[in-house]
C-alpha cells in the first residue's frame, strides 16, 4: 500500500477479536542494513497505537491525578520483515485486566495486505506516580476500556 499515511486510528472490526487500529508508515531511519525495520523499531509503533488506543477511550491525560501506566513486561515473536516506506496497521486490544494491571496484545500487519509481521503482548501496571507503587485500577478506567472490548451483543 503506498501513499499518504497520516495519524490514522480508530475502531475497526477487520481483525477481531481486535477491535481497535492505527496506521503507519515505516521511515528511513527505522531500518537496518539488511533495508528492514530494525526488531527494537516495532517498540515505538506499538507506543504509537497504545497512545491513539488510550486516546479513542479517553483514559490519555484521563486518570486520576498521579497515576500513570508504566510497563512491567514486553514480549514479541517476529514473523515476516517490514521494509522503508511499509505501511503498517498495528491491531491493539485489551486481553486483561487485573487488579492493578492491564495485558495488552498487539499485531503489526502490512496494511493491505494482512501479512503478519510481528505479535506482541505488553503488561502494563497502574502506578502512584509519587510512591512508585501498584494502585488499583479504578472502576471507571475498567468500565471504560470493558465497553470497549466487549460491547453488547
Amino acid at each position: 500500500m503506498r501513499g499518504a499515511i497520516g495519524p490514522q486510528a480508530g475502531p475497526t472490526d477487520s481483525r477481531p477479536p481486535f477491535r481497535f487500529s492505527a496506521l503507519m508508515r515505516v521511515g528511513f531511519d527505522e531500518t537496518d542494513a539488511q533495508g528492514v525495520v530494525y526488531y527494537g523499531r516495532y517498540l515505538p509503533y506499538f507506543d504509537r497505537a497504545r497512545v491513539e488506543y488510550l486516546r479513542h477511550l479517553g483514559l490519555l491525560g484521563g486518570l486520576p491525578s498521579g497515576q500513570e501506566f508504566v510497563m512491567r513486561r514486553s514480549v514479541q515473536e517476529y514473523e515476516a520483515p517490514a521494509r522503508f516506506d511499509d505501511a503498517l496497521e498495528v491491531f491493539i486490544r485489551t486481553s486483561h485486566i487485573g487488579r492493578s494491571s492491564m495485558a495488552i496484545a498487539y499485531r503489526a500487519e502490512a496494511a493491505g495486505d494482512g501479512m503478519l509481521l510481528t505479535s506482541a503482548e505488553q503488561v502494563v501496571v497502574l502506578i502512584d506516580a509519587a510512591l512508585r507503587r501498584p494502585v488499583a485500577i479504578s472502576d471507571e478506567v475498567r468500565n471504560r476500556v470493558m465497553a470497549f472490548e466487549e460491547p453488547s451483543a
